[in-house]
C-alpha cells in the first residue's frame, strides 16, 4: 500500500539533546503510519553506520499506540514518564505519546507525537515547530533518496575507508548490561565535567589561529571554540587548493555544499588505484585532481592544508584531518588558520620567511599550471609563484614542510626537523624554557631508534635563552594513547584502527621512559601573564570575534596561556586576556603509570570495550588469525 493512502497516526520529531523546541539536524521528521513502519539509517541526514538500515520496526495501532522491535545490533534508549530504559537487539517496547527515543544511546533524539492525541506535550513543543515537522515530512522522499546515494557511493569510495567505517560503527555481540553501565558512567563523568567547566568562557584572543575540530557526542565544554569544516570554508571563495591524503568527494560536497559554487578548485591528493578513478567520476567538472610525483619508491602525499583565495585576500589552513566524515566528526583533530590580504603594489617584490616557506613547499608539489580569471587581478597562472601575491607580514608562525626524497647540501636544512632546527636556532627564549620538556604527539608510530630520537631532541632544543646560553635538551615525552584510552573512547576499540602502531615498534624497551598520558587531571596555567602590544587581525570573511579587535592598535595587554581545562577566576582575571592553547591533554603530560599499556593495533585485547566488543573484531567470530586493521591516518 502506498504511503499516500495510509493513515498517519503520528510523527517522530527530531530534537536537540535536552531541547524539544528545535531540530538536531541529524534526523528528518519521520511519519508513522498505521500498521508496519521501519526506521533506519536512511532517515539520518548524516552517514552513521551504527544505525542499521532496518534499525527499528514499528507496528502502530489506529489509536496511535506503537510496539517497537529493535532490529539492529545496537540498543536504543526509550525515555518515558521520567524513566530511561535501554532496549537491546530483538527486544520489544511500547511507545506512547511524548516518549523520546535515542536511536543510538546519547545521539539522534526523536520524540513520538500522536497526531490524534489531545494531550499537550510535556516539553511544550509549539504549534509552529510541529507544522515545521510536518513540512519536513514532505521532503522525506528526497532526503532518503539523496542519502541512499551518498551511502552507496561512500561504500565504493575505497576499501580502506570502508573497512574502518565498518570497524568503527558496526557493533556486534553487545553485552547490554555492560554497555549501559559504561554509558551511565560516561554520563556521570560528563555531568561532573560540566560542573567543573560551568564558568563562562572568555572570547579567544587568537580567533583565527589554533583550533580543535568539533567532535560529535562530547560534552559541550570540550568543544569550546572548536570549528567545523563549514567554519573553515566559508564566504566568497574564488579559488581553492585542497591538499590531503584521503578525499571522500561525496562527503566533502555534502558537508560543505558551498564548494560547489567555487569556480576553480585544485585537489592535491595521495589516493591511488580505484580510489582515483572514483574521484574522477564524482568530482565536479571544473575541479582539477593532482597526485604529486614521488622521487622514491615509497611514501605518499599526506599534507593536509587548504589555500582559499577571496576577493579580500587568502586564508591559509594547515590541519590534521583527512577529508572524510570520521576524521572531521569522530576524532580529536586540530588546525592552524590565518587570513592575509593581497599585497600592495609597493610591496610586490618584498617577502617574509612565511611566504618563502609556503612557496618552497608548493613548488615541490609540481602541479600542472593552469590559467584562471580572478576579479581582483584578472588573468593569472595558478602556480607556486601566484601565492606571492599576498602579504604575509602579519604571520606569527613558520611553516615546516616535509617532502620525500634524499636531501643533501643546503637542502638538508630546507625540510623536516632539520628545517625546524634552523628556525629555532634564530630564536631567543625566556629562561623558563631552558631544558623545558619536549612533547611529541602523533597518530602513527614507525620504527624509532635512540640515535634518531637524540637527533630529533637536539632539533627541538635549538635556540638560546635571553641570557645568551643554549636552552639545553629537555626531557622528551611521547603522548600516546593507552589501551584503556582506546577501549573507553567514543568509538571503542575501533578508534585504534586509525592509530597505526605495530607491536614490534611500540614495545621497544627504550621507549618506556618516553610514554606519557593523553589525559588532563589538572586545571593548569602554562605560562605566567605576559604583556604584549595589541595587533588588529585581518579577516577575509569579516567574521572575527577576537577581543583584541576592540583595542586600539599598539595598546598594551596582559595575556595568559592556559590549557583547555583551565578554570577562570573572573575577579582576578578581569585585566587579563586568556589564550587557550587547544591541546586536549595536560602540559607537561603525565608519564605512564605502572598499569598503563601503550596501544598496539596488532595485539589482542579481550576486555570488552564500551560497545561490548573485543579486539581484533573478528575474534568475536571465533577467528584466531590476526590481521592488521586498515591504515587510515
Amino acid at each position: 500500500m502506498a504511503s499516500s493512502s495510509r493513515v498517519r497516526v503520528g510523527n517522530l520529531v527530531p530534537l536537540n539533546e535536552g531541547n524539544a523546541r528545535s531540530s538536531n539536524g541529524s534526523v528528518s521528521t519521520i511519519p508513522v503510519y498505521q500498521g508496519a513502519n521501519v526506521v533506519g539509517r536512511n532517515h539520518l541526514v548524516v552517514v552513521d553506520k551504527r544505525v542499521s538500515r532496518k534499525h527499528l520496526s514499528l507496528h502502530a495501532s489506529a489509536d496511535g499506540s506503537i510496539e517497537a522491535v529493535v532490529e539492529g545490533p545496537n540498543p536504543i534508549i526509550v525515555r518515558s514518564e521520567g524513566q530511561r530504559r535501554k532496549v537491546c537487539a530483538q527486544e520489544r517496547v511500547k511507545i506512547a505519546h511524548d516518549d523520546v527515543l535515542e536511536l543510538i544511546p546519547g545521539e539522534y533524539f526523536v520524540k513520538y507525537l500522536n497526531v490524534g492525541d489531545n494531550h499537550k506535550s510535556s516539553t511544550s513543543m509549539g504549534s509552529s515547530d510541529f507544522k515545521k515537522g510536518k513540512r519536513l515530512c514532505e521532503d522525506d522522499t528526497v532526503v532518503i533518496k539523496r542519502n541512499r546515494q551518498i551511502m552507496e557511493d561512500e561504500a565504493l569510495a575505497r576499501s580502506l575507508q570502508e573497512s574502518f567505517a565498518e570497524e568503527s560503527s558496526t557493533i556486534s555481540g553487545l553485552g547490554c548490561d555492560q554497555m549501559l553501565s559504561s554509558l551511565d558512567s560516561a554520563g556521570s563523568s560528563e555531568r561532573n565535567n560540566e560542573r567543573v567547566h560551568s564558568v563562562d568562557y572568555l572570547k579567544d584572543v587568537l580567533s583565527l589561529t589554533f583550533r580543535l575540530m568539533r567532535v560529535q557526542g562530547l560534552p559541550s565544554w570540550t568543544n569550546t571554540s572548536s570549528v567545523t569544516i563549514q567554519d573553515v570554508i566559508q564566504g566568497e571563495v574564488l579559488l581553492a587548493l585542497l591538499s590531503n591524503y584521503m578525499v571522500d568527494m561525496d562527503w566533502l560536497l555534502t558537508a560543505c555544499p558551498s564548494l560547489r559554487k567555487v569556480r576553480h578548485v585544485l585537489v592535491i591528493h595521495g589516493e591511488d588505484g580505484a580510489s582515483v578513478e572514483l574521484l574522477k567520476k564524482v568530482k565536479p567538472a571544473n575541479w582539477i585532481l593532482h597526485k604529486p610525483p614521488l622521487p622514491i619508491s615509497f611514501g605518499t602525499h599526506h599534507s593536509k592544508a587548504m589555500l582559499l583565495v577571496y576577493p579580500q585576500g587568502i586564508r591559509v589552513v594547515v590541519h590534521t584531518a583527512n577529508l572524510i566524515h570520521v576524521d572531521w566528526n569522530n576524532k580529536t583533530q586540530g588546525l592552524w588558520m590565518q587570513d592575509f590580504p593581497w599585497k600592495d603594489a609597493k610591496d610586490v617584490n618584498r617577502s617574509v620567511p612565511f611566504e618563502n616557506d609556503l612557496v618552497d613547499y608548493l613548488s615541490a608539489i609540481k602541479w600542472p599550471e593552469f590559467r584562471v580569471n580572478l576579479p581582483v587581478v584578472g588573468d593569472v597562472n595558478i602556480n607556486a609563484a601566484f601565492f606571492r601575491k599576498f602579504d604575509y607580514k602579519s604571520s606569527s608562525v613558520r611553516l615546516i614542510g616535509s617532502v620525500p626524497g634524499y636531501h643533501v647540501g643546503p637542502n638538508i636544512k630546507k625540510w623536516g626537523h632539520m628545517k625546524l632546527r634552523s628556525v629555532l636556532e634564530g630564536c631567543t627564549f625566556e629562561q623558563q624554557f631552558c631544558k623545558a620538556p619536549l612533547i611529541y604527539q602523533f597518530s602513527s608510530l614507525g620504527s624509532l631508534d635512540e640515535k634518531w630520537m637524540s637527533e630529533f631532541a637536539c632539533s627541538l632544543s635549538a635556540g638560546k635563552s635571553d641570557n645568551g646560553s643554549p636552552l639545553g635538551i629537555g626531557k622528551p615525552l611521547i603522548v600516546w594513547p593507552t589501551v584503556e584510552d582506546v577501549r573507553t573512547s567514543i568509538e571503542g576499540y575501533a578508534a585504534g584502527s586509525c592509530i597505526p602502531s605495530p607491536q614490534k615498534n611500540v614495545e621497544k624497551d627504550f621507549l618506556r621512559k618516553y610514554w606519557a598520558r593523553w589525559k588532563a587531571d589538572h586545571l593548569g596555567v602554562l605560562f605566567l601573564p605576559k604583556t604584549h602590544l595589541s595587533v588588529p587581525q585581518f579577516s577575509c570573511t569579516g567574521k572575527n570575534n577576537s577581543n583584541l579587535n576592540n583595542l586600539a592598535p599598539g595598546k598594551e595587554i596582559k595575556t595568559k596561556l592556559v590549557t583547555l581545562c583551565w578554570k577562570s577566576d573572573e575577579e582576578k582575571e578581569q585585566s587579563t586576556e586568556i589564550i587557550r592553547l587547544p591541546v586536549p591533554y595536560q602540559l607537561p603530560p603525565k608519564p605512564y603509570g605502572a598499569e598503563d599499556v601503550p596501544w598496539s593495533w596488532d595485539r589482542r585485547y579481550t576486555k570488552k570495550d564500551v560497545y561490548g566488543s573485543v579486539w581484533p573484531r573478528h575474534e568475536e567470530n571465533n577467528t584466531t588469525s590476526i590481521t592488521n586493521p586498515p591504515y587510515l591516518f
